[in-house]
């Protein structure tokens, strides 16, 4: 391990605002510096950096931490690369020390690029096993050459030993080979090649990085695909195939296809920005990612059954993105590859530009159900597209747009369908009032407070704002940190994370190790973590004193949840908890008062 004194001194030498300026646009304002964040996709700068704390927190995103932190999540890379190359950067010599899973991970990734390289030459290989994959890739595909280097598309012999022999021959033992997934071990004992007679896709990360592969038949055999299993540096539900192309793209429409075979069909017909996920469908961290670098996504799935259910999943997942969401529809071709074959770029290019908004995609959907001939059929369609214009994000303008669409296919008038709409609405609102509720109960009073003592914010505690104020003031005075562990029950504190974090700041005290978000990071989880970023960042232009720890000392010696104190009550009683609360805490927007049926 690293030690911690020389971890230190890199931040120390290495400036944030220096730092984070080389990448970031950053405004000075006053005592901070605000722009716009790296980590999600925004038009209103809420990345503000605190050169005071050496920290910075994105308010819109949560993305927070050190200088180490910055460049580490930025460029991908581990917690000992990011240490190393801002140390590289302040001229600090590496200290000896013994780092296991950075060196493990190299080794990985070494092996994966030879294992590359073996591909690439079996595919250009004097065989005619290889005669016959790069027939698959230039004829089948319609591949150029010129593609087939820019993606380090291989062939994986009919051998069961073929790779393994020439990676041991290149110096890797036969332990790292297994934890490469390259390889497997059989029942007897004996180690063997896991892709063979397939054609190879390289996966390769942001950074450039060949971190997994896939492998296709070159017929109808099954398992028409294999996929590396997850490593170390491999981790599918975070990882967007050709993303490390598509980025260098001047456009911000990206387009999301099914699989790695849509997506080099779709580069090499030009539409660069082309992606896919890795995995069997979507996950939310990979449309995070995808918004760090897009500003509108079109779904470009298949055209059957399951590519309609995966469209659907991803328009779900995409609706907590900033992004702008289409969806793709095409009729003559069972997915993008083949329509593109079939009517050319051009008139693929043209569907590009008509997309349907996900409503749009929706809609369509539900027709299809139905048969409108019948009076049955059209109060079926008319209920669930009614349930899908009721949705969240659907405008008011746009509801009667499609109200009058409606009218026009099932024959039932305009007036008819926005009064059953305009019913479905207040139902809806109701059933999310309720939910916030019911949310709000068991989250008990966790509103901000950044009222100090002195400023008069003795009434506008509450108990988790009070544990979070209770960390900032900590991270402000250190020597205080002793006092408030022998005064404080950690029994009181509400939430697991903020448990976990004072008990991280006490940890730091025993160990004579600074308190700040450096020696934090390195003990806390992600959910802990936050907390403390978030109270540092919310108290920055304050400073908190004794008076305000032995505030909240005592707040969370007699407060109670708020799930305790509004158990068993009425509506109306549960809406004067709420309304009571608000106005101690100054909150201009109360919760509305909806009468329940």
């Amino acid at each position: 391990m690293i030690p911690q004194e020389y971890i230190q001194e890199v931040v120390r030498r290495n400036d944030i605002e220096e730092i984070i300026g080389q990448y970031v646009q950053l405004r000075r304002r006053g005592r901070t510096a605000t722009g716009l964040c790296p980590f999600h996709n925004e038009k209103t700068p809420s990345f503000v950096v605190y050169p005071d704390t050496q920290s910075f927190y994105c308010f819109g995103c949560g993305a927070a931490g050190d200088v180490i932190s910055f460049v580490r999540k930025y460029n991908n890379l581990g917690y000992v690369e990011a240490v190393k190359q801002l140390a590289s950067r302040a001229g600090m010599p590496l200290p000896e020390e013994d780092d296991r899973e950075s060196r493990a991970r190299q080794r990985l990734l070494e092996i994966n690029r030879c294992a590359a390289r073996y591909f690439y030459e079996n595919l250009n290989a004097k065989t005619p096993e290889a005669a016959m994959a790069r027939r698959y890739w230039k004829e089948k595909r319609g591949l150029s050459d010129a593609a087939i280097r820019r993606f380090g598309l291989g062939y994986a012999p009919d051998d069961f030993v073929g790779l393994l022999h020439y990676l041991k021959h290149l110096g890797f033992s036969e332990s790292e080979l297994e934890t490469s997934g390259l390889v497997k071990r059989s029942a007897k004992g004996n180690l063997y090649d896991i892709f063979r007679h397939r054609v190879m896709v390289p996966i390769i990360d942001v950074r450039g990085a060949i971190i997994a592969f896939g492998g296709r038949v070159l017929d109808d055999s099954k398992p028409k695909y294999i996929n590396s299993p997850e490593t170390m540096v491999y981790h599918k539900s975070r990882t967007l195939f050709a993303l490390n192309v598509a980025k260098k793209s001047k456009s911000k429409r990206y387009i999301l296809c099914e699989g790695y075979m849509d997506v080099i069909s779709m580069h090499e017909a030009g539409f660069d920005t082309a992606v896919c996920a890795c995995g069997t469908a979507l996950t939310a961290e990979q449309a995070k990612l995808l918004s760090e670098y897009a500003d509108e996504v079109v779904l470009s799935y298949d055209s059957d059954e399951a590519g309609q259910k995966a469209t659907e999943r991803s328009l779900g997942i995409m609706a907590n993105t900033p992004m702008k969401v289409s969806v793709l529809s095409y009729q003559g071709a069972k997915d993008p590859d083949e329509f593109i074959k079939k009517y050319g770029r051009e008139r693929f290019e043209m569907l590009l530009n008509g997309t349907a908004n996900p409503t749009e995609f929706q809609l369509k959907k539900a027709k299809s159900k139905y048969d409108l001939r019948s009076d049955d059929g059209r109060l079926s369609y008319i209920r669930e597209a009614i349930d899908i214009l009721t949705e969240r994000g659907v405008s008011p303008t746009a509801r009667d747009v499609y109200a009058g669409r409606l009218a026009d296919e099932t024959g039932v008038s305009k007036q008819s369908i926005v009064s059953q709409m305009q019913g479905a609405v207040r139902t809806a609102e109701r059933r999310n009032y309720r939910k916030e509720q019911r949310d709000l109960s068991k989250e008990g009073n966790a509103a901000d407070i950044r009222v100090p003592y002195g400023a008069g914010g003795e009434n506008a505690l509450g108990a988790a704002s009070a544990a979070r104020q209770l960390i900032a003031a900590l991270l402000q005075n250190p020597e205080k940190v002793i006092y408030v562990r022998d005064n404080l029950n950690i029994e009181t504190v509400v939430l697991p994370e903020m448990q976990d974090a004072l008990r991280a700041i006490f940890r730091c005290a025993d160990e004579n190790l600074p308190v700040n978000i450096t020696s934090l990071q390195q003990m806390l989880d992600e959910k802990p973590m936050g907390e403390v970023n978030r109270a540092q960042a919310i108290n920055h232009d304050r400073q908190l004193q004794q008076a305000d720890i032995d505030m909240y000392l005592n707040y969370l010696k007699n407060a109670k949840p708020v799930s305790e104190r509004v158990r068993g009550a009425t509506n109306d009683q549960f809406f004067d908890t709420f309304v009571k609360m608000s106005k101690e805490k100054g909150s201009v927007a109360p919760p509305r008062r909806i009468t329940m049926e």
